[in-house]
């Protein structure tokens, strides 16, 4: 199947229970979590705080249903918090909240996270080109078009190189299709190599660099392992992917403690980057945004993303539906891990729109 075909059968799919006032709503983004009080779970500990359905007078009835959907669809892990103490944790048999899975790609907001850190204590610079940090002949491009490339383009998908090679990042496999900043495409290697250059700003190794700056700071637990040698995923329990989420719910702070204090760079990593793909932020995604593009495919689609889901969530989304949503008009943060849906996609899938559908109908009365 072509990747355009494969791209427009998708998009239906995520589409097909929409109307179209559904779909050419306008963006409502309402930011309550300055004023709404936050809950955060103590560091080390598997203490956490929980509010019943009852308690906020959501649609108990509803919650069975959503069950089966998740159980269905081969999940492991279901959290959602609500105001950041746990409204409903659910877990397949063979799981539970020990248990450690891999992010895939919503492991992505991890490594812009962390990029923010270091942009903020001065070690890089978004605007600098890739070679200052990863030196000359990182790619096979000839110097002129290399220098084009930047850190901010690695972080918004910007850089040109070929996505058809996958997540191999040694120089003969990056080479040119277009000028840095000119197409958007979904290209795992140049997001990798983001660690890298990390490691060569810091003078840390980047595993450490994020533990110390990150992991340790809001008590998540996980490693990083490589799965072929290219790619760098992370694996934690759903709990450490929710108190991440969690922390972006609270724009970079842990209680009142600053772990990104860059509001810049926050604002901007989730919110549109580029013109290109306008429901793509610094590697999270975007809701409510006019147009979308989706991995493997240069068609703009003029919808938004997930048309059941709120219009102000922005989320990491992974291989196999791994989910990791963020609705701040909700206070809100969802969490699903598991195994393919059927549909392998590596971002948006239809299940984002099935999953809303029956969340929706939990929480709205």
């Amino acid at each position: 199947m072509d990747r355009f075909l494969f791209a427009s059968i998708l998009f239906a799919l995520l589409f097909q229970a929409c109307s179209t006032d559904q779909i050419n709503q306008e963006e409502e983004i309402l930011d309550t979590n300055e004023s709404a009080s936050l809950y955060f779970p103590p560091l080390n500990s598997d203490s956490w705080e929980t509010l019943s359905p009852s308690e906020l007078n959501w649609n108990e009835g509803a919650i069975p249903e959503l069950y089966t959907l998740l159980d269905d669809k081969g999940t492991k892990a279901f959290i959602i918090l609500k105001d950041g103490k746990i409204a409903l944790e659910w877990y397949a048999t063979d799981f539970d909240k020990n248990t450690s899975w891999y992010w895939a790609s919503a492991g992505k907001t991890l490594t812009s996270f962390v990029t923010g850190i270091a942009v903020e204590e001065g070690y890089l610079e978004l605007n600098d080109p890739t070679s200052t940090y990863l030196g000359a002949g990182w790619t096979s491009l000839p110097t002129e078009k290399e220098n084009l490339i930047t850190v901010w383009n690695q972080l918004t998908m910007t850089t040109g190189l070929d996505d058809t090679q996958g997540d191999c990042k040694t120089p003969n496999c990056l080479t040119y299709i277009a000028d840095a900043g000119t197409r958007w495409s979904y290209h795992n290697a140049p997001y990798t190599l983001i660690q890298e250059v990390i490691t060569n700003a810091t003078g840390e190794d980047f595993e450490i660099y994020f533990a110390d700056r990150l992991k340790e700071k809001i008590g998540m637990n996980g490693t990083w392992l490589s799965s072929n040698g290219d790619n760098n995923v992370y694996w934690s329990t759903a709990r450490s992917m929710a108190r991440f989420g969690l922390l972006n719910l609270n724009n970079g702070f842990w209680e009142d403690t600053a772990i990104l204090g860059d509001s810049a760079f926050l604002e901007n990593m989730k919110n549109t980057s580029q013109n290109l793909n306008k429901s793509y932020g610094y590697l999270w995604w975007l809701n409510g945004k006019e147009s979308a593009m989706v991995p493997q495919s240069q068609v703009v689609f003029n919808v938004p993303l997930m048309a059941n889901a709120p219009n102000d969530l922005y989320a990491g989304l992974g291989k196999d539906d791994q989910k990791l949503y963020v609705i701040p008009s909700e206070n809100m943060v969802v969490v699903r891990m598991g195994m393919d849906t059927g549909e392998a996609a590596l971002g948006p899938s239809s299940f984002d729109n099935a999953l809303w559908e029956a969340i929706n109908r939990v929480i709205e009365p």
